[in-house]
């Protein structure tokens, strides 16, 4: 990319317009990196360790983002391998002379950098849970509306027995609160990083804020929770330059999070197809070629994220083996994954908003698709029911070949086994009725909707 030129996201649309992708712009980031200088200045102040006058100049310098320069910062990071060592020489000369002691005093880029980026997660994870928030209560409205809406059960792509709509509503949401709640925990957890140049704070003592018998009457326990109380971020117990739990719970979280929205997309692709269009987006996206078409775009875009997010958050994991006491690469290869898993999920959070308020269902579809094995998808209900009376072996052999029969004669199974003098006069019209056959699927979603 030449000089200048934005990051538009031309080929990102699952992202681009989101809320997410405002707050992990390179001026979001940019904005937390000053965020972050500043907060450290104001920590050192509450606690003695610079003037408040020092504090009150890096924050105001630290809020006129006009004064510096993106892309100019991004050329000049491949010198130092990072941003935060250029914006720091921009942020030292825009204070005044006083204060410019106090800018980045102590810390390393890696403190700052580090808290950025968990100052930005903590703000799109905000974001993402109130989308996540929209779909829950989207599809408890679903589950609620078609509770006993009666369709086919798929296993391994092929008709099962019966289940209904509302289960499969609530078992979507039943994911997207078991993400929700990981991203809650990680959400809360999210911690400043202060440790100086080798995660020792020594430069603190140096510059007589933490001794090192730990007895000074301002301690580098202090400091951290300054720090973190500026940013609403929690204090850690131990800097973690190379402890990088912090950044793989996140992904985790993430990852979980745009699998869990996937199910629902993938869900939603295949009953959307033409020839099974039990479901349908409630605004389809448009073809360039095909004016007939109304596609599951919003979908479409999910399971596109669902499919990259682990591949991000194996980059992540990866950076767990990081060497020494500031590792080299490892830490490097975390920013754009990172990033990105971000992004992506924000994207699909706000999709399955969308989708998720906007489905159409179509009943009359899934009581047409019930009826297309001609009764075959309650053999099931059949063979227990008949053991008894014929024996399980017997009223196996003889499902199996009326089933033959129905498939071959074009009948329904009702009709086939009505020839079955062995059954005397048993009522097969309500044995295979499907829709007499979903078990305990409206106590489940009942159930499942009891989850707040």
């Amino acid at each position: 990319m030449s000089a200048g030129v934005p990051v538009s996201g031309l080929f990102s649309p699952g992202w681009t317009g989101s809320p997410a992708a405002d707050a992990t712009s390179d001026t979001a980031f940019l904005e937390a990196l000053l965020a972050v200088e500043a907060a450290l200045t104001r920590a050192q102040a509450s606690v003695g360790m610079a003037p408040a006058a020092a504090a009150a100049a890096v924050t105001e310098a630290a809020a006129d983002l006009g004064r510096y320069d993106v892309q100019d910062i991004a050329l000049r990071a491949r010198e130092g391998g990072n941003p935060v060592i250029p914006l720091v020489a921009e942020l030292t000369a825009a204070v005044p002379a006083d204060a410019a002691p106090y800018v980045h005093r102590g810390a390393t880029s890696q403190d700052i950098l580090d808290t950025a980026l968990m100052l930005l997660s903590a703000r799109t994870l905000d974001l993402i849970l109130a989308d996540l928030a929209r779909t829950e209560q989207a599809l408890a409205g679903l589950a609620r509306a078609h509770r006993d809406t009666v369709m086919p059960g798929r296993t391994l792509t092929q008709h099962a027995v019966p289940t209904t709509f509302g289960l499969k509503a609530a078992g979507w949401r039943a994911l997207v609160l078991d993400a929700r709640d990981r991203v809650v925990v990680v959400r809360g957890g999210l911690p400043v990083q202060l440790g100086g140049a080798a995660g020792t704070l020594a430069s603190y003592g140096a510059y007589g804020g933490c001794g090192a018998d730990g007895g000074s009457e301002v301690g580098a326990e202090a400091l951290v929770a300054a720090f973190a109380r500026e940013l609403s971020l929690e204090a850690p117990p131990l800097p973690w330059h190379t402890l990088r739990t912090p950044v793989a719970d996140l992904a985790s979280a993430l990852a979980v999070t745009t699998g869990a929205l996937g199910k629902t997309a993938a869900d939603v692709l295949t009953l959307s197809r033409t020839e099974i269009a039990e479901v349908s987006e409630g605004s389809g996206g448009g073809s360039s070629a095909m004016p007939h078409k109304a596609n599951p775009v919003r979908a479409t875009l999910i399971a596109a994220a669902a499919r990259r997010a682990p591949a991000l958050a194996a980059t992540l994991y990866g950076s767990l083996a990081a060497e020494d006491e500031r590792p080299a690469g490892a830490w490097h290869a975390e920013w754009e994954p990172l990033r990105d898993l971000l992004r992506l999920t924000g994207g699909a959070a706000r999709d399955a908003a969308e989708l998720a308020e906007n489905l159409r269902v179509h009943p009359a579809a899934m009581r047409e698709h019930l009826d297309l094995t001609g009764g075959l998808i309650v053999s099931e209900r059949l063979a227990a029911e008949l053991a008894p009376l014929l024996g399980r072996a017997r009223a196996k052999e003889l499902l199996t070949r009326t089933a033959r029969r129905t498939e071959a004669e074009g009948r329904t199974l009702a009709e086939v086994l009505a020839d079955e003098p062995a059954l005397g006069d048993i009522d097969l019209t309500e044995l295979t009725d499907p829709t007499r056959y979903t078990g305990l699927a409206g106590v489940l979603t009942d159930r499942a909707l009891e989850r707040r």
